[in-house]
């Protein structure tokens, strides 16, 4: 069974380069372009994992995870910020904010699906 990601990143190469490598590892990927239509989405989705990237145009990042965390059934679904972000406390700030882990960009296509995957929950056997 493959889990369903939210993917809130409003960079088109972003979007495009993360779907391709989930994907490719059997997850569903589901995009929003920015922080009010990812929660929106997350509202109706019940995704498994939310990656979130903070420099979103708007409603940044640190924003959008605590709407997230405000939504009924969306305390337990783990968000990773994944951001360019990466000057000392950024991960720190991220984590204050409600997300779960932090990765950065730019993200390395060999290791990113295995980093996702320490977020979501087992497969079933």
């Amino acid at each position: 069974m493959s889990s369903v990601v939210l993917l809130i990143e409003d960079n088109e190469q972003n979007r495009y380069l993360a779907t391709f490598l989930l994907e490719k590892h059997g997850h569903r990927v589901v995009p929003a372009m920015d922080g009010p239509a990812g929660v929106e989405l997350a509202r109706t989705l019940a995704p498994d994992l939310i990656l979130l990237d903070i420099q979103l145009p708007g409603m940044d990042g640190y924003a959008v995870a605590r709407a997230l965390r405000a939504l009924p059934g969306q305390q337990g679904t783990p968000i990773v910020a994944v951001t360019s972000y990466a000057m000392v406390g950024d991960r720190e700030k991220c984590l204050e904010a409600g997300c779960n882990g932090y990765i950065e960009k730019p993200i390395n296509p060999d290791t990113f699906a295995d980093e996702i995957a320490r977020f979501l929950p087992p497969a079933a056997p």
